[in-house]
């Protein structure tokens, strides 16, 4: 099969995305498939994009993601390197790519691509929307306050009433953003920190999402087709699971399955296929929870292309159940061919 793996972007995850993309080439190639890389940043220059050394530990900042020019991804779709494809392979994550752009402009070209379409990929990338979608049909998630960045003020008005709507315990987050860049956690009810959080989250997205803090433990659910994988308990060395610690190697530990009663892991699974269903996902997704002492899985946010290496969580997940790395990327691509 031809298969073209798109990777790399124009995102703060860009890093994180080259990692996966790498990973994916390597795997579909070892199934004897013909791959073509192609980096949208690169333009017309796609062929340079397997010529990359990179960190993934460390996430590109705004100033460098400024020099990059997203007419590329124009050029780069509407390249021969799409000729003759059966199937994009897309592993890109945030904005520019798992927000539906990059789906929109495969469809243009009438090529087929792995993963969500474009509106459910709109709709997942937006927390604010997706989390009205989760409460409409009756899914239990932090209560929450939108913000928008012309709210802030110096007199910390709007920071003054998510105290008072949330308390002193909250998360603060950019509404378009992922892989934890750009969020604040305030446990005091210090009013100048809330407001430093929103001048954070604001950087990275012009409306903020802002959620009452819920202790517990970080569970996460992987989705392959209409199928819950095995529910992963992630344990962070320290603090909470931020960037470092996502793509830092031994800064986290992972129980898969995680240590919790069967009736809660089932009930996080049934959560995450209607969370998937409602969001209109398919393919594959991770849904992301806080699991309170109680038991009570409150429902985050759905990631509808989540991290995509060999040791990415939802690969994790689906090699406990027998998937190796390679086969779950050929599976991913039966169920978008199948769609």
């Amino acid at each position: 099969m031809n298969i073209a793996v798109i990777f790399g972007g124009i995102s703060t995850e860009r890093n994180v995305s080259i990692a996966g993309g790498k990973a994916v080439i390597e795997a579909l190639r070892a199934k004897g498939h013909n791959v073509i890389a192609v980096d949208p940043a690169l333009g017309k220059n796609y062929k340079d994009s397997e010529n990359f050394t990179l960190n993934a530990s460390v996430f590109n900042t705004l100033d460098e993601l400024k020099q990059m020019d997203t007419r590329n991804y124009i050029e780069a779709i509407n390249s021969e390197a799409f000729d003759n494809i059966d199937i994009a392979f897309i592993v890109l994550h945030g904005k520019n790519g798992e927000d539906g752009l990059i789906q929109s402009l495969l469809e243009l070209r009438g090529i087929h691509y792995t993963g969500s379409g474009v509106r459910s990929c709109a709709v997942a990338i937006d927390k604010a929307m997706s989390k009205n979608l989760f409460a409409a049909a009756g899914l239990l998630t932090p209560p929450w306050m939108h913000v928008h960045i012309n709210e802030i003020d110096d007199d910390n008005n709007i920071s003054k009433e998510i105290k008072r709507e949330l308390g002193n315990q909250v998360v603060i987050k950019p509404n378009y953003q992922g892989s934890s860049i750009g969020i604040s956690i305030i446990k005091d009810g210090d009013i100048d920190k809330i407001h430093q959080g929103l001048i954070l989250a604001s950087q990275y997205s012009n409306s903020i999402i802002v959620e009452k803090f819920i202790k517990g433990r970080e569970i996460t659910v992987g989705i392959l087709g209409a199928e819950a994988l095995p529910v992963i308990e992630i344990i962070p060395q320290e603090n909470y699971y931020d960037y470092e610690h996502k793509y830092t190697k031994g800064h986290t530990k992972y129980e898969c399955p995680a240590d919790i009663p069967e009736d809660i892991a089932e009930f996080a699974q049934s959560m995450s296929i209607i969370c998937n269903n409602v969001i209109g996902a398919s393919g594959f997704s991770r849904v992301d929870f806080r699991l309170t002492d109680e038991g009570e899985p409150y429902l985050l946010e759905i990631n509808t292309i989540p991290g995509f290496t060999a040791t990415s969580l939802v690969p994790m997940a689906a090699n406990q159940i027998g998937i190796e790395f390679p086969e779950l990327c050929e599976k991913i691509i039966d169920l978008a061919l199948k769609k």
